[in-house]
C-alpha cells in the first residue's frame, strides 16, 4: 500500500513537471515551425471586393478608385456578380467590401442594414475625389447622414447621373416627345423612390455634351427649359410597335425603376409596347444599343459621353446611334463593408488583416498540437505541398 502511494506520488510530480516543460517546448518549437512553412508557399487570404457587374460602370469605377488607392489585384480577389450577390455576400461574411452606384437613398441598403445590424459606408479621401474629378465626369457628393439611420456623419464619395438613352435607329421623334412627356409630367405616379426626380427642373441634369433627340428636345422647349445640347440625327429604317429597354441588375436601382417606367409608358402611350430587360447595366447597355439590340438604354451619363466619345470601355469602337431623351435620378457611389470586418477601410486591404489574423490563428494552432503531442500536417493552414 505504501509503495503504490508513492509512485502515485511520483507520477503525479512527474505530470506536474512536464507540463511547464511541454509549454516552453511548444513556445519553442511553434516560432521554428513557422519559419520553415514560410519557405513554403502559402496561400495568403486576401480581402474579397464586390466590384459590380463585369460589364457595368460601377465595375469600371471600382477599378479605377481602387488604383488610386495604389491597391492591385496582388491586394483583393475581385468578385464580379451581380449587386444582389454582392450584398448577399456582405451579410454572410463571404464579401469585405461592396461598391457599386445606387440611388439615394438606396431601398436595398435599407434592407442590409436590417438585416446586419452593422453596415459602414466609406469614405473617398480628398485626394482621390480630385483626381476623379480632374479626370473622369464623375462629381464629389456628399451623402447627408440623415440618409440612413445608422450613419453618424456625412460621407464623401462620387456621384453621377442616371439617364435614359435612345436608339436614334428605332426610336421616331414622336415617340421621343411622348416618352418624355410621360416620364416627366406623370412620374410622380411611380411608387419608386427615385422617381422623385423625375420632374422638369432636373429633366437636363446630366446632358451636358451629350446630343439629344430631336423629340425630347421639342419636347423641353415646349415646357420653357432652354436646350443648348448638340441635337442627334435620326436614321429610322422602319416603324416599330415594339421595344425593349436594357435596365439594370435585380439587385439595383436600374430593375425596378426600368419597370415601373415601362407600365407607365404601356399605359399613357397608345399603340406601342415597351418591355423591360435586366442587364448588367450601363456598359452592356450601351453596347446593345450600338448593336442595335435594345431602343432604350438606362445608363450613368459619364459612360454615356465616354461611349459617344469612343474612349475609355469604348476606344475601339464609338456609339453613334445613342440619343439623351432625359434624366432619371442621381447616381450616388456606395462603398458598402461592416464596421466589424477586419477590412473595414482601403489602408486595412494593404495591411492585409485577414493574413495577419491567420497567421496568428496558425500559431495558436502549432502551439496546441505540440502542448498536446498532436503535431502533424495539416491542410487547414493552406500550405500547398
Amino acid at each position: 500500500m505504501r509503495m503504490d502511494r508513492r509512485m502515485n506520488i511520483k507520477e503525479q510530480l512527474g505530470a506536474h513537471i512536464a507540463k511547464p516543460i511541454k509549454k516552453r517546448l511548444a513556445m519553442l518549437v511553434a516560432p521554428l515551425l513557422l519559419v520553415a512553412l514560410a519557405g513554403c508557399d502559402v496561400v495568403e487570404p486576401k480581402a474579397n471586393i464586390a466590384l459590380g457587374p463585369q460589364n457595368s460602370t460601377s465595375h469600371h469605377a471600382s477599378q479605377r478608385l481602387l488604383a488610386a488607392y495604389n491597391l492591385t489585384e496582388n491586394d483583393f480577389s475581385a468578385q464580379e456578380g451581380r449587386f444582389e450577390e454582392a450584398l448577399k455576400g456582405i451579410e454572410t461574411g463571404s464579401t469585405d467590401i461592396a461598391m457599386g452606384f445606387f440611388g439615394l437613398p438606396s431601398r436595398n441598403v435599407d434592407s442590409l442594414q436590417a438585416a446586419t445590424g452593422d453596415l459602414k459606408l466609406l469614405s473617398v479621401s480628398d485626394a482621390v475625389l480630385d483626381d476623379f474629378e480632374q479626370h473622369t465626369g464623375y462629381r464629389r457628393f456628399s451623402i447627408p447622414k440623415d440618409s440612413y439611420l445608422f450613419l453618424d456623419k456625412d460621407v464623401q464619395t462620387l456621384a453621377a447621373y442616371a439617364v435614359l438613352m435612345a436608339n436614334t435607329n428605332t426610336v421616331s421623334d414622336e415617340l421621343a416627345y411622348q416618352l418624355a412627356k410621360v416620364m416627366y409630367e406623370q412620374g410622380k405616379a411611380i411608387p419608386h423612390s427615385q422617381a422623385q426626380f423625375l420632374t422638369l427642373p432636373h429633366a437636363l441634369d446630366g446632358a451636358e455634351q451629350l446630343r439629344i433627340h430631336p423629340g425630347a428636345k421639342r419636347f423641353y422647349e415646349e415646357q420653357g427649359l432652354i436646350v443648348n445640347q448638340p441635337v442627334a440625327e435620326l436614321n429610322l429604317s422602319r416603324n416599330k410597335r415594339e421595344f425593349i429597354l436594357g435596365s439594370g441588375s435585380q439587385g439595383g436601382t436600374y430593375y425596378p425603376l426600368g419597370g415601373e417606367l415601362a407600365t407607365l409608358w404601356n399605359k399613357d402611350i397608345p399603340s406601342i409596347n415597351i418591355t423591360s430587360v435586366a442587364t448588367d447595366a450601363s456598359l452592356e447597355n450601351l453596347s446593345s444599343l450600338a448593336e442595335n439590340k435594345l431602343d432604350l438604354a438606362m445608363t450613368v451619363n459619364t459612360s454615356a459621353l465616354e461611349a459617344q466619345a469612343g474612349k475609355a470601355q469604348f476606344a475601339n469602337s464609338s456609339v453613334n446611334n445613342a440619343a439623351f431623351i432625359g434624366q432619371l435620378y442621381p447616381e450616388v457611389f456606395h462603398i458598402i463593408t461592416r464596421a466589424n470586418n477586419p477590412v473595414s477601410s482601403f489602408a486595412a486591404i494593404h495591411a492585409n488583416p485577414l493574413n495577419a489574423q491567420g497567421l496568428l490563428a496558425t500559431e495558436s494552432t502549432v502551439q496546441n498540437e505540440v502542448q498536446s503531442g498532436e503535431l502533424k500536417n495539416s491542410t487547414e493552414r493552406q500550405v500547398i505541398k
